[in-house]
């Protein structure tokens, strides 16, 4: 399945907010250094944890009204959505390690 790339309300409500899985969150853009770090340890979660977690990403320069919403104010900013509420959350870039305790947390509550 992959990322899903969320830039309007409509497919983040469908993707994120009604989904039956917990969702990993990764809000990022272009122009930022650590965000491209994150990049390649967020794809190598979305094939371990694939069918147990959606991952999507939303550039906050394209989306910037859910960035407003969820108070994302530096990225990257990394959330985990359990049932349409932030179960989880890291700003700034972390490890491999921090960000599967916080999916396994998430997978826990689920």
């Amino acid at each position: 399945m992959g990322i899903t790339q969320i830039s309007d309300t409509k497919t983040w409500e469908t993707d994120v907010m009604n989904s039956s899985l917990p969702v990993f969150v990764d809000f990022w853009a272009e122009w930022c250094g650590p965000c491209r770090m994150v990049s390649p340890v967020v794809e190598e979660l979305a094939a371990e944890y694939e069918g147990k977690v959606n991952f999507v990403k939303v550039n906050v320069d394209e989306a910037n009204e859910l960035a407003s919403k969820y108070n994302v104010f530096s990225i990257p900013t990394l959330a985990i959505f359990s049932k349409g509420q932030v179960v989880s959350q890291q700003v700034g870039a972390a490890s491999k390690e921090s960000y599967k305790n916080m999916i396994e947390r998430a997978l826990e509550k689920a």
